[in-house]
């Protein structure tokens, strides 16, 4: 079995995508950032008078980004616990990722997910956290 998943507890995809795909017993997330459902909003983000990003508050964004991949999840019939493996990017590994390491510990207590961390240089909107993940779908969703 393979099927799109969409949905509007989750910010929209930035490109031509869905928000996760089925198939078979896998599930597998496109990247999610931290932006806010329905206004985009960076939570934690700071601009200076002309706009330009000056600061960012990695533990509003690393709250936020789980909030989406949880809403993603639920969306497509799977929970958190469901999680297998996890691959974080980071734009800033040496500034972020003690406080990152630290609430993913919060949320992920007691999920056995494999884990990659990898330092990127940017990302496609201003965001200083993406996840990448794959899910077991359990039984009541297949």
């Amino acid at each position: 079995m393979s099927g799109i998943v969409r949905t509007e507890a989750a910010p929209a995809p930035v490109g031509a995508y869905p928000h996760a795909r089925r198939v078979g017993d896998l599930l597998f997330l496109s990247g999610v950032g931290p932006r806010q459902p329905g206004s985009n909003a960076i939570p934690g983000n700071v601009h200076d008078a002309g706009g330009r990003l000056v600061g960012y508050d990695i533990e509003a964004q690393c709250r936020q980004v789980f909030a989406n991949v949880r809403a993603v999840l639920e969306a497509s019939g799977a929970a958190w616990g469901d999680l297998v493996d996890v691959t974080v990017f980071l734009t800033d590994m040496q500034r972020d990722f003690a406080v990152y390491n630290r609430v993913y510990a919060e949320y992920f207590a007691g999920v056995e997910a494999c884990r990659t961390t990898l330092g990127v240089t940017a990302l496609p909107t201003p965001i200083a956290i993406e996840l990448k993940c794959v899910a077991a779908l359990p039984a009541r969703s297949r």
